[in-house]
């Protein structure tokens, strides 16, 4: 009995990493990042909320954020960097703090953003299960973000108040395209996740492996999400086919790559020579799974790698600093 609390446990925790946030479209600047319009999915607490006791819809979209609970190589590249942008000292936050699950897409969008205008942010891991790192916060979804002790939820509402303090100008970046994209990432490209790297039992094991090696679990807690998690993920995977009307997961997710390299229209990039933020939405989203059998397959079948390579190039390092 104590196993199946547990477990139970576990799944309400990954689905905290799913229902993170509830992602709610925001068109108010020129240049905002991914919308949070998930509703009751997309960025829900990663996997499995209510895995055992609700498998449906809900759990579902938990899954999906869920989904991408990897977060990827991308953080640590030593290549250099070609083009950060740049922050006048005086709009730069003092103290960021950035509460997450290392695997969270919904967390890698915000450390996209982060990365990319060179922000220095230190990581709290946050417990799936207990989440005591957040028993401060009446939130206690994932990401959560303190500037200069400023409590910011949501991962589009950080990115967007965080673009507000600290932009110098006026964005040349064409509003409504990048709101568009930014809309779809969190309502179709996200979708697309869940069941490729659940597909089968190999890779929703390699998923797991992941999830648990760099994810702050105890010891017992790591060997049940690992196995039991897997196990209950490529079950889900299969709904969330059914509810999204996927028939070939793998079509699906090229289709969806190659959606988006037409948006680009021959361009580097969505905001022409540089990235804007829905670039960084989709590089956010894709940067957990880009090292994982299923982002190495779509890298491979579709024309999105020499955007992907250009992103990377673009972000560069991690700005994280140690706490």
């Amino acid at each position: 009995m104590r196993r199946v609390s547990r477990i139970a446990a576990l799944y309400r925790a990954v689905d905290g990493a799913a229902a993170m946030e509830v992602p709610q479209h925001r068109m108010s600047t020129a240049a905002q990042f991914s919308t949070s319009s998930n509703k009751s999915s997309t960025r829900s607490n990663w996997l499995f909320n209510n895995l055992l006791t609700d498998l449906s819809a809900r759990t579902a979209a938990h899954a999906v954020a869920g989904t991408m609970l990897f977060s990827v190589a991308a953080t640590t590249l030593t290549e250099e960097v070609h083009a950060k942008e740049v922050v006048p000292p005086e709009l730069r936050p003092k103290d960021l703090v950035l509460y997450q699950y290392e695997a969270c897409p919904f967390c890698n969008k915000v450390k996209a953003f982060l990365d990319y205008y060179d922000l220095p942010y230190k990581i709290i891991e946050v417990n799936p299960i207990s989440k005591k790192e957040l028993k401060w916060s009446d939130y206690k979804k994932v990401p959560v973000v303190l500037v200069d002790g400023e409590q910011m939820v949501n991962s589009s509402d950080i990115i967007d108040k965080l673009y507000e303090k600290v932009r110098s100008g006026d964005s040349t970046f064409d509003a409504d395209e990048e709101s568009k994209w930014r809309k779809w990432v969190d309502d179709h490209l996200v979708h697309m996740l869940s069941p490729n790297i659940y597909r089968n039992t190999s890779e929703a094991l390699e998923s797991f492996d992941y999830i648990t090696s760099h994810g702050n679990f105890s010891f017992t807690e790591r060997i049940t999400a690992k196995y039991a998690g897997a196990a209950a993920m490529y079950f889900v995977s299969k709904k969330l086919k059914k509810k999204y009307n996927i028939t070939d997961e793998r079509a699906a997710l090229y289709e969806a790559a190659e959606t988006w390299v037409d948006a680009l229209k021959g361009r580097d990039f969505l905001g022409g020579s540089k990235p804007n933020l829905a670039d960084l939405a989709v590089y956010g989203v894709l940067r957990p799974i880009r090292y994982l059998k299923s982002g190495r397959d779509m890298v491979e079948n579709t024309r999105i790698g020499d955007w992907y390579s250009r992103m990377e190039s673009e972000v560069g390092v991690s700005a994280r600093i140690l706490a």
